[in-house]
């Protein structure tokens, strides 16, 4: 099992995913800019693209702070 929310994260998210047994990659997506600070593509720090664009190929379950969240804690 792994849990991820930047490129950065990639190396581990897709080892966890190639193992025989069973696995679970979440890859948490920062997108709630009146909640919580947004960030993914243009991060300059920790980037969030390759990891959303490819989630589906790779298997990661993308979660969304702003769809998937009910309360943030600060």
């Amino acid at each position: 099992m792994a849990f991820g929310n930047s490129d950065g994260d990639l190396a581990m998210m897709r080892y966890a995913r190639t193992g025989s047994g069973p696995s679970l990659a979440l890859l948490l997506h920062h997108d709630d800019t009146e909640r919580e600070f947004a960030y993914d593509r243009e991060f300059r720090l920790s980037p969030l693209a390759e990891a959303l664009d490819r989630a589906d190929e790779y298997g990661f379950t993308v979660v969304s702070m702003k769809q998937d969240w009910s309360r943030i804690f600060s």
